[in-house]
């Protein structure tokens, strides 16, 4: 069965969520069509290990299809696979089975596994304070089948907009709405009008605002020479905790340690590689963190990292085209006759997917955010006697994970201090 949607004349200014989920804004004058979703207990969803894993495979794969050595690059994983997961209950036939094997699982697994990691993400401990929306921006041209919308909001707890996608106010509303979300580090998420064919937006945003469980003392942060690939030497602050015990691993071709939060399930993972960044990139896949987490050991670590801000955005069209996502992509061949259908038979298919993250680390933890759009036209060992030195002084690779499940909230590389 589909549903047309009612014609809403909406003034689209944003207020303050309220409610069960205070990270979900709502926009005056919208009528959600679905009724929101509680979010419920941790055993209420299934956890998908599979999908887990391919989280960190598409975050890795996407981190080497757009990175430019010797820039600064930084992606959500999470984020990215939140909203294709949501456009491939849209999927049908070929392009369906494009999805399923981009993000590692059947459509109902992602599901399950998107709603675990929501009721995770938004229940976490300490200090740590969160906040993942997702929403569908609606163009009165498509009827939306009630299955599609009602999977988008039971387990993405999605928000459901009607608008006319081609107005400026609707471009400034979703602006607004990942602004919200984002605490203000993505004020301007779509940087120019949509195009008039725009039919459906399905937008995630995150944000994160994390406390290490042991603070770095402002005292102890140096200036210090960050040498880049290309050979330029930058002094910059570099943060330092002096000689403490962290979790420090080493294996053939890297160094690193896992720094906690104090939340109990969220850490900073800095992996310095012993040759170029390159090299140990094309060996990162979605088990490395796993792994990684699982080898690191309570260890004497004098430790020196930059304090940073980073920021990316760009579009990831191309980097999933090349990674098998082709169809969705093509008019002539993607097949969403389970997401609706447009006034016309004009065929519906995505015409963009864009994507947004910020990250800022300092002596206190670290605060990150990002957005997607995807746009449908139509144990401790004992200590050793003598401290392990890090000092993360070149290029190195970063990610905020998940502990208990491996998951890569954030993932990015510094590589020249801006």
């Amino acid at each position: 069965m589909k549903r047309k949607l009612l014609a809403l004349l909406l003034p689209l200014a944003l207020l303050a969520g309220c409610g069960a989920n205070p990270s979900a804004p709502r926009v005056a004058g919208a009528v959600s069509l679905i009724p929101e979703h509680e979010a419920g207990d941790k055993g209420d969803f299934q956890t998908q290990p599979q999908a887990d894993a391919a989280i960190g495979n598409l975050g890795a794969n996407l981190l080497r299809a757009v990175r430019r050595p010797g820039e600064n690059t930084l992606l959500s994983p999470l984020s990215v696979t939140l909203a294709l997961s949501m456009t491939a209950n849209g999927a049908a036939g070929d392009t369906r089975a494009e999805f399923e094997a981009l993000l590692g699982t059947d459509v109902d697994a992602l599901n399950e596994n998107a709603a675990s990691l929501l009721a995770d993400y938004l229940a976490l401990e300490g200090s740590t304070q969160s906040a993942i929306a997702n929403s569908l921006w609606v163009d009165e041209m498509l009827t939306a089948n009630d299955l599609f919308l009602e999977r988008c909001a039971a387990f993405y707890e999605a928000g459901v907009y009607q608008a006319d996608l081609g107005a400026e106010r609707t471009r400034n509303a979703v602006n607004d709405w990942i602004d919200q979300v984002t605490r203000g580090m993505i004020p301007q998420m779509l940087q120019k009008p949509l195009a008039e064919d725009t039919a459906l937006l399905l937008v995630n945003a995150l944000w994160l605002k994390t406390a290490w469980a042991e603070e770095f003392d402002p005292n102890d942060t140096d200036t210090h020479p960050f040498a880049a690939a290309d050979g330029t030497v930058t002094d910059t602050d570099f943060l330092s905790n002096g000689v403490r015990t962290e979790g420090y691993f080493r294996t053939k071709t890297a160094a690193g340690v896992v720094l906690p939060y104090d939340d109990g399930r969220l850490a900073f993972m800095a992996v310095l590689p012993d040759g170029e960044l390159d090299s140990w990139l094309e060996e990162l896949d979605g088990e490395t963190f796993s792994h990684l987490l699982e080898s690191a050991e309570d260890t004497l670590v004098y430790l020196r990292m930059p304090k940073f801000e980073a920021e990316w955005g760009g579009s990831l069209s191309r980097a999933l085209k090349e990674l098998g996502l082709e169809s969705a992509f093509d008019p002539s061949q993607a097949d969403f006759s389970a997401l609706g259908s447009v006034e016309g038979g004009l065929p519906l298919f995505v015409g963009s997917v864009d994507h947004r993250a910020k990250i800022e680390v300092n002596e206190k933890g670290t605060e990150a955010a990002a957005a997607t759009v995807v746009a449908v036209p139509a144990g401790a060992e004992a200590e050793p006697m003598e401290p392990v030195e890090l000092c993360l002084d070149r290029p190195f690779c970063y990610a905020v994970v998940d502990l208990e499940r491996g998951v890569p909230l954030f993932l990015g590389t510094f590589e020249t201090v801006e």
